[in-house]
């Protein structure tokens, strides 16, 4: 077996007593081309007659980015600047966040008040939901009151 090639697919065959093998593609393989043969052909016109399309328009754009590059030039120098200067400074702020957060949780390991941390959280959660259904159940009598007084007018 170690003396074979072993780049090429052999199909044994069994006659008789004797074993032949015969190399060659498979009708899978056979198949798979025939398939994707005119696939990639159309694919490659495409290709082919979008970078015409493009070759062409650029020969017909370029007059006008010479006349106009005066303005075109710093316009898109501008435009790069304010992009950058957006990315840049949403990175600056991702950054600082991480490293406050990374700061905070660090202290509070240190310090142990994890556990008090989330129990603090906890009631002043359960606190804000019992006051807004408090300030509903309130606005929901103030309308049902403005209701009854508009009805008696």
């Amino acid at each position: 077996m170690a003396d074979r090639d072993r780049s090429y697919r052999y199909d044994q065959v069994v006659r008789g007593d004797r074993t032949n093998y015969q190399s060659g593609p498979s009708t899978t393989q056979v198949l798979t081309v025939l398939t994707l043969l005119p696939i990639g052909g159309t694919f490659l016109a495409l290709a082919g007659l979008t970078l015409t399309g493009t070759v062409i328009g650029l020969c017909m754009a370029t007059p006008l980015f010479v006349i106009f590059s005066p303005i075109l030039v710093p316009a898109a120098i501008a435009v790069f600047m304010a992009v950058a200067g957006f990315l840049s400074s949403g990175a600056f702020g991702l950054t600082g966040l991480s490293s406050l957060s990374y700061v905070f949780n660090r202290f509070r390991q240190a310090t142990g008040t994890e556990q008090f941390d989330a129990d603090r959280t906890k009631r002043g959660m359960q606190d804000m939901v019992g006051y807004v259904g408090q300030k509903t159940k309130e606005a929901g009598q103030t309308i049902e009151n403005k209701a009854h007084e508009g009805g008696r007018t």
